[in-house]
């Protein structure tokens, strides 16, 4: 096969990408440092800075650091009475928390301390048990917390209809 056929390959493959990168990625901002939306979270009627605004990534990224540390250290006592894996109870221990903090508190452990609550956009009331539920269970298959929407919202939070805001 000649070469010009390989690079002509080559420029229909970078002009697929240039294509679905452009719907990928939504929309370009009208101008450099204009976001046209305004600020993040605006569109969901939140505030663009205090309390009720919507958290940034690295403090819920941290928040999840400390939830899993608390798990692993609650789940080596079943680990080392059954003889299993600390990994396995340690994700079961993860689960429950999250489940069981979110429904009843509005935040896990690491949230308490790191500022930050789950809210309901849809409503002033709490996230309540399915939500809670189906949140986590998105969160433990990891792959819908990476897909994150122009807010910075995962998968997660909104096909439950959350999200993760400041409390203070």
């Amino acid at each position: 096969m000649p070469l010009s056929a390989h690079v002509g390959g080559f420029r229909s493959i970078y002009y697929m990408a240039r294509i679905t990168g452009s719907w990928l990625s939504g929309p370009s901002p009208a101008g450099p440092g204009v976001d046209p939306a305004g600020h993040r979270g605006k569109l969901l009627g939140l505030p663009e800075s205090g309390r009720g605004s919507l958290a940034a990534t690295g403090r819920r990224v941290a928040a999840l650091f400390v939830d899993w540390i608390l798990a692993v250290g609650a789940a080596s006592i079943p680990a080392a009475l059954s003889g299993n894996s600390v990994q396995t109870w340690t994700l079961l221990v993860w689960f429950l928390i999250g489940v069981t903090a979110v429904s009843l508190f509005g935040f896990t452990p690491g949230q308490y301390f790191l500022r930050l609550r789950v809210a309901r956009l849809d409503a002033d009331a709490p996230v309540g048990f399915v939500r809670a539920l189906a949140r986590q269970i998105m969160l433990a298959f990891v792959v819908p917390a990476l897909f994150a929407d122009g807010d910075g919202r995962g998968m997660h939070d909104r096909s439950t209809g959350t999200a993760v805001v400041n409390s203070r």
